[in-house]
């Protein structure tokens, strides 16, 4: 979709104007990605319009590979305006336009499924799935086991308003189930209490036993994996649910609380690709949330990776210490300074 961000702080019905920027959850995470230095493709629908045009063109510009997008004659592209303020609080509003869009008339056969299947991980998440029957058909074809499929990555994103507005009742029933196809698994301890009333790291992860890899996203106080692959007497347990890692969050100067989760999902992501311990891609994926944090759009721009490589590697003490605001992927060395000076970084 199309983003629409304020600018200044308000009602929307204050905010006299407001910036053109990119939004939308799968997009978000490639773009993440392709700024990691990866080969990422994005397999979507957007309308011939300007906003279409928009789009396509804003996400190619990081690299990303959009070959695979296809455009709808006579469906507009979705766009959606949000206030300034965190999701977390009541001030916060967003007002979605995306009913009849492109997007939401993805379907099986209006989908390139060879492309989507391409690459060594497939990228899916709740949001497509509440967008229309049409739309979750897809994912759940995409989640079908079968030879040949990649390892599949699915972020929960429960949106109840979404799935109000196509009139399904069951929504979190349905992601429960598309996440125990998938592989790997991101979901927030604050979404699965509102979806699921599951309260805490141990209880979400025997609600999903099926993953190989279940990372439970906890806000400020970091991220806990559960992870089969992962043998080890350190973890806080291991069990049918794996040995589980957790890592704190990062001391953050934050700008704006969008699109954190998804430049998660895409550090979490990068560091799997490049085979790095579970620890590893859990503070790559904090490390990404920062970028996103300390800007006032959904992407921020990556830490370069041996920057990133450099901050991950810190020990336990000098991790806890570390703190980032506006501007640390770009000024790397200013950063990497300030870095030094806090946590003496060897």
């Amino acid at each position: 979709m199309v983003t629409f961000l304020p600018t200044r702080p308000g009602r929307l019905a204050d905010v006299p104007s407001f910036e053109r920027g990119i939004g939308g959850a799968e997009s978000n995470v490639a773009c993440g990605l392709a700024g990691l230095g990866h080969r990422v493709k994005w397999v979507s629908r957007v309308g011939t319009d300007g906003f279409g045009d928009h789009l396509v063109e804003r996400i190619g510009s990081y690299g990303v590979d959009v070959s695979a997008v296809r455009r709808d004659p006579e469906r507009p592209t979705g766009v959606y305006f949000r206030t300034a303020g965190d999701r977390a609080t009541d001030a916060h509003e967003v007002a979605y336009y995306r009913a009849g869009s492109a997007a939401s008339a993805m379907s099986v056969g209006s989908v390139d499924l060879e492309a989507a299947r391409a690459g060594r991980v497939l990228h899916l998440t709740g949001i497509t799935a509440a967008l229309s029957a049409e739309c979750l058909d897809l994912l759940w074809k995409l989640t079908e086991p079968g030879p040949g499929r990649p390892l599949v990555s699915f972020d929960v994103n429960y949106r109840p308003g979404l799935w109000r507005d196509h009139g399904h009742p069951d929504g979190p029933r349905v992601l429960l189930e598309l996440a125990r196809r998938a592989d790997l698994v991101f979901v927030g301890d604050d979404e699965a209490r509102q979806a699921w009333g599951l309260h805490g790291a141990r209880a979400i992860g025997n609600a999903l036993p099926e993953p190989d890899v279940l990372v439970i996203k906890q806000g400020r106080g970091g991220a806990t994996v559960f992870d089969k692959n992962t043998e080890g007497t350190g973890g806080l347990c291991e069990d049918a649910m794996g040995t589980a890692t957790a890592v704190p969050a990062l001391n953050v100067d934050v700008v704006a609380a969008v699109g954190a989760g998804d430049a998660f999902a895409a550090g979490f992501l990068s560091a799997t690709l490049r085979g790095l311990p579970v620890r590893d891609r859990l503070r790559h994926g904090h490390l990404m949330a920062a970028s996103a944090l300390t800007v006032p759009g959904d992407l921020g721009t990556p830490p370069t990776r041996d920057h990133a490589d450099r901050l991950a590697a810190l020990d336990d003490a000098a991790w806890g210490r570390l703190r980032l605001g506006p501007g640390w992927t770009q000024a790397v060395d200013e950063a990497v300074v300030r870095a030094e000076e806090e946590v003496r970084i060897p």
